[in-house]
Protein backbone atom coordinates (compact mmCIF):
# COMPACT_ATOMS: atom_id res chain seq x y z
CA UNK A 1 0.00 0.00 0.00
CA UNK A 2 1.62 3.44 -0.85
CA UNK A 3 1.81 6.35 1.51
CA UNK A 4 -1.48 8.44 1.67
CA UNK A 5 -1.39 11.50 -0.91
CA UNK A 6 -3.69 13.97 1.36
CA UNK A 7 -0.30 14.54 3.88
CA UNK A 8 1.45 16.29 1.39
CA UNK A 9 -1.82 18.47 -0.17
CA UNK A 10 -0.23 21.29 2.35
CA UNK A 11 2.68 21.60 -0.07
CA UNK A 12 0.98 22.28 -2.93
CA UNK A 13 -0.26 26.13 -2.15
CA UNK A 14 3.42 26.97 -0.87
CA UNK A 15 4.74 26.70 -4.62
CA UNK A 16 3.39 26.53 -7.94
CA UNK A 17 3.56 23.07 -9.62
CA UNK A 18 6.66 22.13 -11.77
CA UNK A 19 5.57 20.75 -15.26
CA UNK A 20 7.69 20.43 -18.02
CA UNK A 21 5.88 18.00 -20.22
CA UNK A 22 5.06 18.42 -23.52
CA UNK A 23 1.53 19.46 -25.07
CA UNK A 24 -0.37 17.14 -27.55
CA UNK A 25 -2.96 18.28 -29.57
CA UNK A 26 -5.79 15.94 -30.28
CA UNK A 27 -8.58 15.93 -32.07
CA UNK A 28 -11.58 13.17 -32.95
CA UNK A 29 -11.67 13.70 -36.90
CA UNK A 30 -8.01 13.64 -37.26
CA UNK A 31 -4.61 11.42 -36.77
CA UNK A 32 -3.87 11.77 -33.09
CA UNK A 33 -0.12 13.22 -33.43
CA UNK A 34 2.30 12.58 -30.19
CA UNK A 35 5.32 14.89 -30.16
CA UNK A 36 6.91 17.12 -27.89
CA UNK A 37 7.49 15.21 -24.45
CA UNK A 38 9.95 15.49 -21.76
CA UNK A 39 13.56 15.13 -22.17
CA UNK A 40 15.31 12.07 -20.97
CA UNK A 41 17.68 13.60 -18.37
CA UNK A 42 13.90 14.50 -16.59
CA UNK A 43 13.60 10.87 -16.21
CA UNK A 44 14.83 8.39 -13.81
CA UNK A 45 16.22 5.39 -15.09
CA UNK A 46 14.34 2.97 -12.82
CA UNK A 47 10.78 5.09 -12.80
CA UNK A 48 7.40 4.07 -14.52
CA UNK A 49 6.84 5.96 -18.10
CA UNK A 50 6.05 9.40 -17.62
CA UNK A 51 2.62 10.52 -18.05
CA UNK A 52 1.34 12.75 -21.18
CA UNK A 53 0.03 16.01 -20.88
CA UNK A 54 -2.81 16.34 -23.61
CA UNK A 55 -4.24 19.27 -24.42
CA UNK A 56 -7.04 19.55 -26.39
CA UNK A 57 -8.34 22.31 -29.04
CA UNK A 58 -5.86 25.57 -29.08
CA UNK A 59 -2.35 25.18 -27.39
CA UNK A 60 -2.16 28.54 -25.06
CA UNK A 61 0.08 30.99 -25.87
CA UNK A 62 3.33 31.64 -23.70
CA UNK A 63 3.03 32.92 -20.22
CA UNK A 64 3.30 36.66 -19.67
CA UNK A 65 6.46 38.57 -17.90
CA UNK A 66 5.40 39.46 -14.24
CA UNK A 67 5.69 43.52 -13.67
CA UNK A 68 6.62 45.95 -11.26
CA UNK A 69 4.47 48.64 -9.95
CA UNK A 70 4.83 51.47 -12.26
CA UNK A 71 3.26 54.24 -14.17
CA UNK A 72 2.73 53.64 -17.90
CA UNK A 73 1.19 56.13 -20.72
CA UNK A 74 -1.60 54.49 -22.16
CA UNK A 75 -4.99 56.42 -22.80
CA UNK A 76 -6.96 54.00 -20.48
CA UNK A 77 -7.21 51.00 -17.80
CA UNK A 78 -7.08 47.42 -18.62
CA UNK A 79 -8.23 45.19 -16.20
CA UNK A 80 -5.07 43.20 -14.41
CA UNK A 81 -4.17 40.38 -15.96
CA UNK A 82 -6.25 40.78 -19.56
CA UNK A 83 -3.21 41.35 -21.84
CA UNK A 84 -4.66 45.29 -22.24
CA UNK A 85 -2.38 48.17 -22.74
CA UNK A 86 -1.66 49.31 -19.03
CA UNK A 87 -2.48 52.93 -18.42
CA UNK A 88 -2.52 56.73 -18.53
CA UNK A 89 -0.08 58.90 -15.74
CA UNK A 90 -2.49 58.95 -13.38
CA UNK A 91 -3.18 55.69 -13.00
CA UNK A 92 -1.05 52.80 -11.27
CA UNK A 93 -1.03 49.02 -11.21
CA UNK A 94 -0.14 47.73 -7.49
CA UNK A 95 -0.15 43.78 -7.14
CA UNK A 96 -0.49 42.63 -3.60
CA UNK A 97 2.40 41.53 -2.01
CA UNK A 98 2.99 38.99 0.59
CA UNK A 99 1.24 40.51 4.31
CA UNK A 100 -0.58 43.28 2.23
CA UNK A 101 -3.50 45.16 3.22
CA UNK A 102 -5.05 47.60 1.34
CA UNK A 103 -3.60 50.44 4.26
CA UNK A 104 -0.55 49.26 3.14
CA UNK A 105 -1.05 49.08 -0.69
CA UNK A 106 -2.87 53.07 -0.07
CA UNK A 107 0.12 54.09 1.66
CA UNK A 108 3.05 52.95 -0.72
CA UNK A 109 0.52 54.97 -3.39
CA UNK A 110 0.83 57.80 -1.27
CA UNK A 111 -3.22 57.72 -0.80
CA UNK A 112 -4.77 59.39 2.97
CA UNK A 113 -6.70 57.46 5.17
CA UNK A 114 -9.61 59.26 3.95
CA UNK A 115 -9.95 57.71 1.19
CA UNK A 116 -9.06 54.34 2.55
CA UNK A 117 -12.03 54.38 4.52
CA UNK A 118 -14.85 55.69 1.86
CA UNK A 119 -13.46 52.78 0.28
CA UNK A 120 -14.09 50.43 2.76
CA UNK A 121 -17.66 52.18 3.36
CA UNK A 122 -18.26 51.24 -0.12
CA UNK A 123 -17.61 47.49 -0.15
CA UNK A 124 -18.78 47.43 3.75
CA UNK A 125 -21.72 44.92 2.58
CA UNK A 126 -19.42 42.22 1.04
CA UNK A 127 -15.90 43.15 2.44
CA UNK A 128 -14.11 41.95 -0.32
CA UNK A 129 -10.80 44.13 0.27
CA UNK A 130 -10.37 42.96 3.63
CA UNK A 131 -9.58 39.22 2.22
CA UNK A 132 -7.09 40.35 -0.69
CA UNK A 133 -4.40 37.93 -1.58
CA UNK A 134 -0.65 38.11 -3.45
CA UNK A 135 -0.72 37.74 -6.63
CA UNK A 136 -4.32 39.81 -6.93
CA UNK A 137 -4.28 43.75 -8.47
CA UNK A 138 -5.21 46.89 -7.15
CA UNK A 139 -5.48 49.61 -10.08
CA UNK A 140 -6.04 53.44 -8.57
CA UNK A 141 -6.34 56.53 -10.66
CA UNK A 142 -5.32 59.86 -8.96
CA UNK A 143 -6.87 63.37 -9.85
CA UNK A 144 -5.10 66.00 -10.34
CA UNK A 145 -5.18 67.45 -6.58
CA UNK A 146 -3.47 63.90 -5.79
CA UNK A 147 -6.61 62.60 -4.46
CA UNK A 148 -8.22 59.09 -5.33
CA UNK A 149 -10.80 59.13 -8.01
CA UNK A 150 -11.54 55.34 -9.11
CA UNK A 151 -9.61 52.12 -8.11
CA UNK A 152 -10.22 49.13 -10.17
CA UNK A 153 -9.96 45.43 -8.14
CA UNK A 154 -9.23 42.61 -10.08
CA UNK A 155 -10.39 39.98 -7.56
CA UNK A 156 -9.46 37.47 -10.59
CA UNK A 157 -8.55 37.49 -14.05
CA UNK A 158 -12.63 36.79 -14.56
CA UNK A 159 -14.01 39.77 -12.03
CA UNK A 160 -13.22 43.31 -11.24
CA UNK A 161 -14.86 45.42 -8.80
CA UNK A 162 -14.61 49.31 -9.87
CA UNK A 163 -14.82 52.01 -7.44
CA UNK A 164 -15.91 55.29 -8.60
CA UNK A 165 -16.18 58.51 -6.64
CA UNK A 166 -19.29 60.59 -6.37
CA UNK A 167 -18.38 63.53 -4.02
CA UNK A 168 -16.86 62.12 -0.76
CA UNK A 169 -18.13 58.28 -1.82
CA UNK A 170 -17.81 55.64 -3.96
CA UNK A 171 -19.73 53.27 -5.67
CA UNK A 172 -19.06 49.53 -7.07
CA UNK A 173 -19.72 48.20 -10.37
CA UNK A 174 -19.40 44.62 -11.38
CA UNK A 175 -17.04 43.91 -14.71
CA UNK A 176 -16.85 40.24 -15.53
CA UNK A 177 -15.56 38.31 -18.44
CA UNK A 178 -16.52 35.24 -19.82
CA UNK A 179 -13.27 32.55 -20.82
CA UNK A 180 -12.95 30.54 -23.21
CA UNK A 181 -13.31 26.69 -22.51
CA UNK A 182 -11.53 24.21 -23.74
CA UNK A 183 -11.07 20.60 -23.09
CA UNK A 184 -7.93 19.37 -21.52
CA UNK A 185 -6.46 15.49 -20.95
CA UNK A 186 -4.33 14.36 -18.29
CA UNK A 187 -3.12 10.23 -17.69
CA UNK A 188 -0.59 9.22 -14.71
CA UNK A 189 0.14 6.04 -12.83
CA UNK A 190 0.58 6.18 -9.36
CA UNK A 191 3.90 5.45 -8.19
CA UNK A 192 4.25 7.05 -4.61
CA UNK A 193 0.46 9.15 -3.80
CA UNK A 194 -2.07 10.29 -5.74
CA UNK A 195 -1.31 13.52 -5.12
CA UNK A 196 2.57 13.51 -6.52
CA UNK A 197 0.93 11.49 -9.50
CA UNK A 198 -1.53 14.41 -10.13
CA UNK A 199 1.48 17.11 -9.88
CA UNK A 200 3.39 15.22 -12.25
CA UNK A 201 0.79 15.40 -14.52
CA UNK A 202 0.56 18.61 -14.70
CA UNK A 203 -2.45 18.91 -12.13
CA UNK A 204 -3.66 21.83 -9.67
CA UNK A 205 -4.13 21.48 -6.31
CA UNK A 206 -7.47 21.93 -6.89
CA UNK A 207 -7.93 19.59 -9.49
CA UNK A 208 -6.64 17.22 -7.68
CA UNK A 209 -9.05 17.55 -4.91
CA UNK A 210 -11.77 17.58 -7.16
CA UNK A 211 -10.87 14.00 -8.74
CA UNK A 212 -10.64 12.69 -5.37
CA UNK A 213 -13.63 13.76 -4.50
CA UNK A 214 -15.38 12.73 -7.37
CA UNK A 215 -14.30 9.16 -6.39
CA UNK A 216 -14.60 9.43 -2.43
CA UNK A 217 -17.98 7.58 -2.38
CA UNK A 218 -15.99 4.57 -3.73
CA UNK A 219 -12.43 4.64 -3.34
CA UNK A 220 -10.40 5.97 0.72
CA UNK A 221 -7.66 7.74 -0.97
CA UNK A 222 -5.79 7.28 2.31
CA UNK A 223 -6.13 3.25 2.21
CA UNK A 224 -7.22 1.50 -1.26
CA UNK A 225 -4.27 3.12 -3.46
CA UNK A 226 -1.81 0.89 -4.57
CA UNK A 227 1.05 1.48 -6.72
CA UNK A 228 0.17 0.82 -10.26
CA UNK A 229 -2.75 2.34 -10.22
CA UNK A 230 -3.39 4.59 -12.70
CA UNK A 231 -6.63 7.91 -13.53
CA UNK A 232 -7.15 9.54 -16.91
CA UNK A 233 -8.81 12.59 -16.54
CA UNK A 234 -11.06 14.94 -18.77
CA UNK A 235 -11.38 18.48 -17.81
CA UNK A 236 -12.16 22.17 -18.69
CA UNK A 237 -9.82 24.89 -18.87
CA UNK A 238 -10.36 28.66 -19.15
CA UNK A 239 -8.47 30.69 -21.43
CA UNK A 240 -8.75 34.92 -21.56
CA UNK A 241 -6.77 36.53 -24.39
CA UNK A 242 -5.37 32.84 -25.44
CA UNK A 243 -3.61 32.81 -21.61
CA UNK A 244 -4.85 29.84 -18.96
CA UNK A 245 -6.25 31.96 -16.40
CA UNK A 246 -7.95 28.95 -14.02
CA UNK A 247 -9.35 24.94 -14.81
CA UNK A 248 -13.38 24.63 -14.57
CA UNK A 249 -15.21 21.28 -14.21
CA UNK A 250 -14.05 17.76 -14.80
CA UNK A 251 -15.99 15.96 -17.72
CA UNK A 252 -14.98 12.16 -17.29
CA UNK A 253 -12.60 10.66 -15.44
CA UNK A 254 -11.66 6.61 -14.80
CA UNK A 255 -10.06 5.29 -11.91
CA UNK A 256 -7.95 1.69 -11.74
CA UNK A 257 -7.46 0.32 -8.28
CA UNK A 258 -6.06 -2.39 -7.79
CA UNK A 259 -7.10 -3.59 -11.15
CA UNK A 260 -10.59 -2.78 -10.48
CA UNK A 261 -12.21 0.03 -12.65
CA UNK A 262 -14.41 3.16 -12.14
CA UNK A 263 -15.56 5.35 -14.46
CA UNK A 264 -17.60 8.44 -14.07
CA UNK A 265 -19.24 11.27 -15.82
CA UNK A 266 -20.83 14.47 -15.52
CA UNK A 267 -24.41 14.81 -16.02
CA UNK A 268 -26.94 17.44 -15.09
CA UNK A 269 -30.65 15.82 -14.85
CA UNK A 270 -34.16 17.43 -15.67
CA UNK A 271 -34.47 19.22 -12.36
CA UNK A 272 -30.98 20.62 -12.86
CA UNK A 273 -29.07 18.39 -10.26
CA UNK A 274 -25.56 18.24 -11.35
CA UNK A 275 -23.80 15.05 -10.47
CA UNK A 276 -21.30 12.18 -11.45
CA UNK A 277 -22.46 9.21 -12.62
CA UNK A 278 -21.63 5.53 -13.69
CA UNK A 279 -21.87 3.87 -17.07
CA UNK A 280 -24.75 2.46 -15.55
CA UNK A 281 -26.17 5.74 -14.54
CA UNK A 282 -25.50 4.68 -11.00
CA UNK A 283 -24.14 8.15 -8.89
CA UNK A 284 -20.98 8.33 -7.50
CA UNK A 285 -22.07 10.39 -4.96
CA UNK A 286 -22.91 7.60 -1.90
CA UNK A 287 -25.54 8.02 1.14
CA UNK A 288 -22.68 8.26 2.94
CA UNK A 289 -18.77 9.21 2.64
CA UNK A 290 -16.07 6.80 3.47
CA UNK A 291 -14.09 9.61 5.54
CA UNK A 292 -15.49 12.30 6.78
CA UNK A 293 -12.21 14.02 6.51
CA UNK A 294 -8.60 14.18 4.64
CA UNK A 295 -6.69 11.98 7.13
CA UNK A 296 -3.33 10.93 7.79
CA UNK A 297 -3.96 7.51 8.99
CA UNK A 298 -6.39 5.92 11.00
CA UNK A 299 -5.00 5.66 14.87
CA UNK A 300 -7.70 3.43 16.68
CA UNK A 301 -10.22 1.20 15.17
CA UNK A 302 -13.81 -0.25 16.06
CA UNK A 303 -13.24 -2.07 19.00
CA UNK A 304 -15.46 -3.07 22.21
CA UNK A 305 -12.80 -4.30 24.25
CA UNK A 306 -10.11 -1.56 23.23
CA UNK A 307 -7.64 -0.57 26.35
CA UNK A 308 -8.09 3.31 26.68
CA UNK A 309 -4.84 5.24 26.42
CA UNK A 310 -5.58 7.70 28.89
CA UNK A 311 -8.29 6.11 31.38
CA UNK A 312 -6.12 2.80 31.22
CA UNK A 313 -9.20 0.69 31.68
CA UNK A 314 -11.06 -1.48 29.07
CA UNK A 315 -13.45 0.37 27.30
CA UNK A 316 -15.09 0.37 23.98
CA UNK A 317 -14.20 2.21 21.10
CA UNK A 318 -17.47 2.91 19.42
CA UNK A 319 -16.07 4.51 16.43
CA UNK A 320 -12.77 4.94 14.11
CA UNK A 321 -9.73 7.46 15.32
CA UNK A 322 -8.67 9.34 12.31
CA UNK A 323 -5.14 10.94 12.80
CA UNK A 324 -4.88 14.82 11.00
CA UNK A 325 -3.13 17.87 11.79
CA UNK A 326 -5.15 20.44 13.72
CA UNK A 327 -7.55 23.06 11.36
CA UNK A 328 -8.52 20.35 9.36
CA UNK A 329 -11.85 20.48 8.21
CA UNK A 330 -14.50 18.08 8.79
CA UNK A 331 -17.27 17.29 6.74
CA UNK A 332 -20.84 15.85 7.38
CA UNK A 333 -20.65 12.27 6.08
CA UNK A 334 -24.11 12.51 4.58
CA UNK A 335 -27.24 15.02 4.75
CA UNK A 336 -28.64 15.67 7.89
CA UNK A 337 -29.50 17.87 10.72
CA UNK A 338 -27.97 18.66 13.37
CA UNK A 339 -29.18 17.61 16.62
CA UNK A 340 -25.99 18.85 18.81
CA UNK A 341 -23.16 20.79 18.52
CA UNK A 342 -21.31 21.44 22.00
CA UNK A 343 -18.78 20.85 25.13
CA UNK A 344 -17.85 17.92 27.34
CA UNK A 345 -15.19 17.16 29.26
CA UNK A 346 -14.60 13.85 27.95
CA UNK A 347 -16.03 14.44 24.14
CA UNK A 348 -14.07 18.11 23.84
CA UNK A 349 -16.09 20.11 20.68
CA UNK A 350 -18.83 17.63 19.00
CA UNK A 351 -21.47 17.57 16.67
CA UNK A 352 -23.81 15.11 16.10
CA UNK A 353 -26.17 14.89 12.75
CA UNK A 354 -29.43 12.58 12.06
CA UNK A 355 -29.88 11.38 8.61
CA UNK A 356 -33.65 10.52 7.73
CA UNK A 357 -34.34 8.27 11.11
CA UNK A 358 -32.41 5.19 10.84
CA UNK A 359 -29.12 6.44 10.74
CA UNK A 360 -26.61 8.84 12.87
CA UNK A 361 -22.87 10.09 12.62
CA UNK A 362 -21.04 11.93 15.91
CA UNK A 363 -18.09 14.07 15.37
CA UNK A 364 -15.53 14.45 18.81
CA UNK A 365 -12.52 16.34 19.80
CA UNK A 366 -13.05 19.29 17.69
CA UNK A 367 -10.77 21.97 17.67
CA UNK A 368 -13.84 24.72 16.00
CA UNK A 369 -17.20 23.55 15.70
CA UNK A 370 -19.22 25.63 12.31
CA UNK A 371 -22.41 24.97 12.91
CA UNK A 372 -25.60 24.84 15.46
CA UNK A 373 -28.09 22.64 16.76
CA UNK A 374 -31.26 22.78 14.11
CA UNK A 375 -29.43 23.18 11.33
CA UNK A 376 -29.34 21.62 7.87
CA UNK A 377 -26.46 20.38 6.42
CA UNK A 378 -25.31 18.81 3.13
CA UNK A 379 -22.88 15.72 2.31
CA UNK A 380 -19.00 17.59 2.05
CA UNK A 381 -20.11 20.52 4.49
CA UNK A 382 -17.77 21.48 6.82
CA UNK A 383 -19.01 21.34 10.48
CA UNK A 384 -15.68 21.69 12.04
CA UNK A 385 -12.48 21.29 12.60
CA UNK A 386 -9.56 18.59 13.41
CA UNK A 387 -8.78 19.09 17.27
CA UNK A 388 -8.05 17.61 20.80
CA UNK A 389 -10.27 18.99 22.86
CA UNK A 390 -11.64 16.59 25.39
CA UNK A 391 -9.49 13.43 26.75
CA UNK A 392 -7.30 13.18 23.81
CA UNK A 393 -3.74 12.36 23.51
CA UNK A 394 -2.95 14.19 19.82
CA UNK A 395 -5.21 15.92 17.37
CA UNK A 396 -7.43 13.51 15.68
CA UNK A 397 -11.37 12.81 14.81
CA UNK A 398 -13.20 10.75 16.87
CA UNK A 399 -16.15 9.54 13.86
CA UNK A 400 -18.94 7.19 15.06
CA UNK A 401 -21.65 5.51 12.77
CA UNK A 402 -24.86 4.37 14.43
CA UNK A 403 -27.84 2.63 12.43
CA UNK A 404 -31.06 2.63 14.91
CA UNK A 405 -29.63 3.74 17.81
CA UNK A 406 -26.46 1.16 17.27
CA UNK A 407 -22.84 1.19 17.17
CA UNK A 408 -21.51 0.51 14.09
CA UNK A 409 -17.92 -0.01 13.17
CA UNK A 410 -18.00 3.11 10.15
CA UNK A 411 -15.65 1.13 7.76
CA UNK A 412 -17.38 -1.98 7.66
CA UNK A 413 -21.34 -0.73 7.53
CA UNK A 414 -21.25 0.24 4.05
CA UNK A 415 -23.37 -2.79 3.36
CA UNK A 416 -26.04 -1.64 5.51
CA UNK A 417 -26.37 1.98 3.93
CA UNK A 418 -28.96 2.88 1.32
CA UNK A 419 -28.27 2.75 -2.41
CA UNK A 420 -27.15 5.29 -4.36
CA UNK A 421 -29.02 7.12 -6.33
CA UNK A 422 -29.51 5.76 -9.74
CA UNK A 423 -31.47 6.73 -13.21
CA UNK A 424 -34.24 5.42 -14.75
CA UNK A 425 -36.39 5.63 -17.50
CA UNK A 426 -36.16 9.25 -19.72
CA UNK A 427 -33.37 10.18 -17.58
CA UNK A 428 -31.10 7.04 -17.94
CA UNK A 429 -31.95 7.63 -21.76
CA UNK A 430 -30.52 11.30 -21.68
CA UNK A 431 -27.29 10.36 -19.51
CA UNK A 432 -26.70 7.70 -22.30
CA UNK A 433 -26.85 9.65 -25.17
CA UNK A 434 -25.26 12.79 -23.72
CA UNK A 435 -21.92 10.72 -22.34
CA UNK A 436 -21.87 8.46 -25.37
CA UNK A 437 -19.08 10.67 -27.27
CA UNK A 438 -17.30 11.70 -24.01
CA UNK A 439 -16.96 7.70 -23.32
CA UNK A 440 -15.22 7.54 -26.88
CA UNK A 441 -13.33 10.81 -25.69
CA UNK A 442 -11.76 9.60 -22.78
CA UNK A 443 -11.16 6.17 -24.41
CA UNK A 444 -9.27 8.06 -27.13
CA UNK A 445 -7.08 9.82 -25.01
CA UNK A 446 -6.09 7.41 -22.44
CA UNK A 447 -5.35 4.72 -25.75
CA UNK A 448 -3.08 7.31 -27.04
CA UNK A 449 -0.92 7.61 -24.68
CA UNK A 450 -0.42 3.60 -23.88
CA UNK A 451 0.16 4.14 -27.37
CA UNK A 452 2.82 6.39 -26.83
CA UNK A 453 4.57 4.35 -23.96
CA UNK A 454 4.71 1.59 -26.18
CA UNK A 455 6.43 3.40 -28.61
CA UNK A 456 8.90 4.49 -26.14
CA UNK A 457 7.80 8.45 -26.41
CA UNK A 458 8.23 10.50 -23.34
Amino acid sequence: MIKPFLTELRAVFKSAIGHSLGVLTLSLGAVLILAGLVGSDQVEANRAPTPIAVQLDIAPSAAKADTEDAYSTAQEPGTAGQGQAAYTASWRDMEVRRGDSLSMIFGRAGLNSADLQAVLDADASSKSLRSIYPGQTVSIKVDSEGQLSEMRYAKSPLETRIFTRTGERFSIAEETRSPEVRKAFRHANLKSSLFEAGKEAGLSGRMILELAGVFSGVIDFVLDPRTGDSFSILYEEQYLDGEKVGEGAIIAAEYINDGKRFAAYRYTDSNGDQGYFSADGVSMRKAFMLAPLDFTRVSSNFNMRRMHPIMKVIRPHRGVDYSASTGTPVYASGDGKVTASGYSRSNGNYVYIQHDNRYMTRYLHLHKRTVKPGARVKQGQTIGTVGATGLATGPHLHYEFLIDGVHKNPRTALESLPRARTLAGKELASFRAKISGVQTQLATYTNAWEMAIVSGAE
